[in-house]
């Protein structure tokens, strides 16, 4: 059985998905652009101002399905410039703690809304619930 988490607290979707579902103790989340959930709108042009927005996003997608971003068990990083990644694991470090998710980060050639990151994964949450 699978249950579809909806907050408004991360941006809502802008197509055919949802925020997150969850089967049993297991969460697929969605991409998380860096959209403010109160106007949709792009936090700012600035990398750094992006990608904590994008945390901001999961961590509000997250705890709506019971639990929060240190129960992803992995990370999916897209970047429009991989020479970015040293910032990401800059701002990763301060939502994430000790074990770390599995990871993987990719450049692609552009992203929605032409944004510079998009972060999606998989959370295992520590009961069912």
């Amino acid at each position: 059985m699978k249950t579809i988490i909806n907050t408004d607290n991360a941006p809502s979707a802008i197509g055919t998905y949802s925020q997150a579902v969850k089967v049993n103790n297991t969460v697929y989340l969605s991409g998380q652009i860096p959209l403010v959930p109160a106007t949709m709108e792009i936090v700012s042009e600035d990398f750094a101002e992006q990608t904590q927005q994008v945390f901001k996003n999961l961590v509000a997608v997250c705890e709506a399905a019971g639990g929060n971003i240190n129960d992803m068990v992995k990370v999916n990083i897209f970047l429009q410039d991989l020479a970015n990644f040293a910032t990401v694991n800059e701002i990763m470090s301060q939502y994430f703690e000790q074990p770390y998710p599995a990871r993987a980060a990719v450049q692609v050639a552009r992203l929605p809304k032409d944004v510079a990151i998009e972060i999606d994964g998989v959370m295992e949450l520590p009961n069912f619930s």
